[in-house]
């Protein structure tokens, strides 16, 4: 994974695990198709400023771990990545207009999951250890 992403205002190190699929699960990711669609994933993801750590483009649906800036919201991200690739991929391709009349290449939705590098235990011995600790007096638990 990468470094951690520093501006003016936030330290952050966000990523997420996305999966989508294609509109009645149709094989149609495949050849030219398939090559076309992550070049244009990777565009999306350039011009929206995530870093793309790992995708796959399989037949029928598509994975990516993502890191995002935290400014950004997961599902305007995949919003964006389904829209646009929808559109040029049936523009570019007639024979998914012809496959998928409606205009519709993906399906309704997505998954996706937090990922990183600490895990839950590791964040509650950290507050634990600062509860702990005597410096803040008038520190108290959350819960």
């Amino acid at each position: 994974m990468s470094e951690q992403r520093v501006n003016g205002h936030t330290v952050s190190r966000l990523s997420v695990h996305i999966v989508w699929s294609t509109k009645y699960r149709y094989s149609v990711l495949v050849g030219d198709v398939q090559k076309r669609c992550r070049a244009v994933l990777i565009e999306i993801c350039d011009a929206e400023g995530a870093d793309i750590l790992k995708g796959v483009v399989s037949k029928d649906h598509v994975h990516m771990h993502l890191e995002y800036r935290p400014s950004q919201d997961i599902s305007t991200l995949v919003k964006k990545l389904k829209g646009r690739s929808s559109r040029k991929l049936q523009m570019e391709f007639p024979i998914l207009k012809k496959k998928y009349w409606g205009r519709h290449f993906w399906a309704i939705g997505f998954g996706c999951w937090s990922t990183g590098n600490i895990t839950d235990k590791m964040v509650d011995e950290y507050l634990e250890h600062h509860r702990k600790s005597g410096n803040d007096t008038d520190a108290f638990i959350l819960e």
